[in-house]
């Protein structure tokens, strides 16, 4: 595998995690703009998208495949769980 290749399947290994918290970080932000006017959209981005990309890894290491529901079901808690955290704490 070339060093590229090696890139491109990591990339889309994480790229749903990344996409999902991008997307949730948006969508709490539209919808709770006065409870949320202190957190910037890049914060809940950043730590969801840490959160679900460590998911990934978990999920990886338990059942040894990608792709399988638990794996994605650990990521949307990895990221939500963050998220929420957050929200909370303001």
């Amino acid at each position: 595998m070339s060093p590229f290749d090696a890139l491109w399947h990591i990339t889309n290994l994480f790229a749903p995690a990344w996409c999902v918290a991008t997307l949730l970080a948006g969508a709490a932000k539209l919808l709770w703009r006065r409870e949320l006017k202190a957190l910037s959209w890049r914060r809940l981005a950043l730590w969801g998208a840490a959160g679900g990309s460590l998911a990934l890894l978990a999920a990886l290491a338990l059942t040894g495949h990608d792709g399988k529901m638990v794996g994605y079901a650990l990521m949307l808690l990895g990221i939500s769980l963050p998220q929420w955290l957050l929200m909370v704490r303001r």
